[in-house]
């Protein structure tokens, strides 16, 4: 009994130990991809708006409605998507509705990467014409003082929309389903 018990508890130790290792993979790529993210914003957040905006048709105002308008759509491929897989009974499928996934879960990070470079930073006395020279997001909402305003009715708007889709199809399939 007592052998067994010591080979039950080594058995419980050694998979705590993958466990412990395993979160701590999980918790290391987070914490990288964060890292990343940041950096992406940094890099590149000034290109967006100081070089792309102002070329979208509306200049930022247009850009920040169709920002706001991939947050939903990205959102909607996510939850459609994911939604399908059913890991018992087809691994195969359910590992291509999981990469059919992947542009949406694109979508969703563009969106936070374009906002998150859009937030205004801590107020400084060098707000002036130095830090448009320098292309920093605070510029922004100097030259688009309602940019967040556009981003946030696009996005409520198209989100009203998906729903209202996906009712109706709803609605379709329970007209067309054979009663029971």
């Amino acid at each position: 009994m007592r052998q067994r018990a010591s080979a039950w508890s080594q058995a419980k130790e050694k998979a705590s130990r993958g466990e412990s290792w395993f979160g701590c993979l999980v918790m290391l790529v987070g914490m990288a991809g964060i890292v990343g993210f940041a950096l992406l914003g940094m890099a590149w957040g000034h290109v967006l708006w100081g070089r792309v905006a102002p070329a979208v048709p509306g200049g930022g105002y247009g850009f920040a409605a169709a920002v706001g308008a991939l947050a939903p759509i990205g959102l909607a491929v996510v939850t459609t998507t994911l939604s399908r897989m059913k890991w018992r009974t087809s691994a195969l499928r359910s590992l291509g509705w999981a990469v059919a996934s992947l542009p949406g879960v694109a979508g969703c990070l563009l969106w936070a990467l374009v906002v998150f470079a859009g937030f205004r930073p801590k107020h400084r006395s060098d707000w002036g014409g130095a830090c448009h020279s320098r292309g920093e997001a605070c510029w922004v909402h100097v030259q688009y003082p309602w940019v967040w305003a556009v981003g946030l009715l696009s996005t409520v708007l198209v989100s009203a929309a998906l729903i209202a889709v996906a009712a109706r199809v709803t609605r379709l399939r329970e007209r067309t389903r054979p009663p029971s």
